[in-house]
């Protein structure tokens, strides 16, 4: 049998099987005292119905919780909230320094880390090329193109080999803001030698190349420079790239632009800071609107992906507070929906078309890319890379079942199918799962973080179906019903299929089950309280064909 006592693994929490909440974990040394790093801790966006009154979701941390006493680092391949987004919300569980460069640290510092309560982490800044050793690790990002700055591979120095993390990358030569992807860097370390690549699956299913922000950046242009009226533009709040060539083009029109969401100036505040926006004229608040000229306005606006307390969201309703559209105006989606997303955004274009307002959106024209590499791409990455193991992460099912496949037509030794909690050996001997530990979600309630098997999700999901009727029934110490039990209903219909009011089938079954009774049942709460959920829930489906949720309580005179 293998030895447990030196071992290279690689422990995927959140992002495989699922884009999203990603978190990975690798570890060297002996089963028991293994030391680790995290690469990446983001968050989910719910998004589901089937998780009434939850927006965010988490990783579970608990594998690595354990054995925080050997975490010795988090490092952030980019600022985008599915890599970062739960830095200030899971951090004070691990309490390991977060390493990110500076445009991700700054974000985290101005988005998350400044509200109140935030934790005070643990921030340390890190330069591309720098080599940093950390206990038998040797850490080196590595520059990519993404849709954000300052995006980065992982190369992972160990006396086992080096394992490659490419994060989220693409290929653009001409980015508009942000780094390319190197064919000579990556060249560089396929010379060096890779024992695993650990690679991003998203487009894998896309035949061809993505095309560049440039290209991007020209149609923007063109739109912009075509319309009659204002044009507002709703994008990703961190695409930098895209700020930039939509202020580039309103200058080009003379128009004026102005950002219009707190995550857009944010984002518009750190990137200036960094140096992204160079050269771009000022990009005015919102509350400018109502001093420009119809025809000199350009908007960017948060809400690209129907979130209902966003600008445009509020735009499409017509109560945001500073600004407004109107018949004629143009309204650009510089984006593509997330996968869950789709009703929302379909939900706010119907509210603009009612308008009068022109809606564009990449249907029809090239003003959104994708920052993940198509087939054409990850070719080239696999030429470059010559990876002897590949291990297809950042993808559902669908996407690590076709990146599996193509790595294996690319000459790929060995490829390992991994799902959140594969505890997969890198090395010594051949790359495998050898076991699964602990991983799951956990989801933001409000303010309180709950775990995926908390009653409150499934209670809610049966209230949403069939509501709940409520009674409350006072009995004396001989079990006589004193008065008349006091009975409620919500999220029932009003009347049964028959005709007949449901709040009062619902008092005459709780009569008669009440009368049904011995006094010396009535004496006992809990029967009582069975015997009405019982007779209601039968009675309900009868008359309405569904059994509601039920809350009987029984008060003791």
């Amino acid at each position: 049998m293998t030895s447990r006592q030196d071992e290279l693994v690689f422990v995927p929490l959140g992002g495989v099987g699922e884009i999203g909440m990603n978190a990975a974990l690798y570890g060297i040394g002996p089963e028991k005292s293994r030391k680790w790093i995290m690469v990446d801790l983001g968050m989910g966006f719910a998004g589901e119905e089937g998780l009434p009154g939850i927006e965010l979701m988490f990783p579970d941390l608990t594998f690595i919780e354990e054995r925080k006493q050997d975490l010795l680092g988090i490092f952030i391949t980019h600022a985008h909230e599915d890599h970062i987004g739960a830095v200030s919300e899971l951090w004070s569980k691990l309490k390991a320094p977060v390493y990110a460069t500076r445009f991700a640290k700054q974000l985290l510092e101005t988005r998350r880390l400044s509200e109140p309560g935030a934790p005070k982490v643990v921030l340390k800044q890190i330069t591309p090329g720098q080599r940093l050793t950390l206990g038998p690790f040797e850490i080196e990002f590595v520059p990519v193109s993404h849709s954000i700055p300052e995006s980065n591979a992982v190369a992972i120095r160990t006396e086992h080999g080096l394992v490659l993390h490419t994060g989220d990358w693409k290929l653009d030569d001409t980015p508009v803001a942000g780094d390319t992807t190197s064919p000579e860097a990556f060249r560089a370390l396929g010379d060096e030698g890779i024992l695993a690549l650990v690679c991003d699956s998203t487009n894998v299913v896309r035949e061809g190349r993505s095309p560049s922000e440039s290209e991007v950046a020209a149609t923007l242009k063109r739109l912009i420079e075509e319309a009659p009226h204002r044009v507002a533009v709703t994008t990703f709040a961190s695409n930098v790239a895209r700020i930039r060539a939509v202020a580039e083009a309103a200058q080009a029109c003379g128009r004026q632009v102005l950002a219009v969401g707190r995550a857009m100036d944010r984002v518009i505040d750190v990137a200036k800071e960094c140096g992204y926006l160079d050269g771009v004229p000022d990009i005015l608040p919102g509350d400018s609107f109502s001093h420009l000229p119809r025809e000199k306005v350009v908007c960017l606006l948060t809400g690209s992906q129907g979130e209902a307390r966003a600008a445009m969201a509020r735009v499409s309703r017509e109560d945001h507070p500073a600004v407004s559209l109107t018949a004629g105006d143009r309204v650009i989606f510089s984006s593509r929906a997330i996968p869950g997303n789709e009703r929302d955004v379909g939900a706010i274009i119907n509210d603009l078309i009612e308008m009068g307002v022109e809606v564009i959106t990449d249907r029809t024209e090239l003003v959104h890319v994708s920052g993940h590499p198509r087939r054409d791409e990850m070719v080239s990455m696999y030429e470059w890379t010559r990876p002897k193991a590949a291990i297809p992460v950042h993808g559902e099912a669908l996407h690590l079942d076709e990146h599996a496949r193509f790595a294996r037509a690319q000459g790929v030794e060995t490829v390992v199918k991994a799902r959140n909690g594969s505890l997969i050996r890198l090395a010594p001997g051949k790359p495998e799962v050898i076991e699964h530990v602990r991983a799951g979600r956990l989801y933001k309630d409000a303010n309180v973080l709950i775990d995926a098997k908390d009653r409150a999700i499934p209670e809610r999901r049966k209230l949403a179906q069939a509501g709940v009727v409520s009674v409350a029934i006072a009995i004396d110490a001989r079990g006589t019903v004193l008065g008349t039990p006091a009975v409620d209903i919500m999220g029932l219909p009003n009347r049964g299929r028959g005709g007949e009011a449901l709040i009062d089938t619902v008092a005459e079954t709780v009569s008669r089950t009440l009368a049904g009774l011995s006094p010396g049942k009535r004496r006992d709460s809990e029967a009582v309280e069975n015997a009405v959920d019982r007779a209601i829930r039968s009675a309900m489906n009868d008359v309405w064909g569904k059994k509601p949720a039920c809350h009987v309580q029984v008060v003791e005179v």
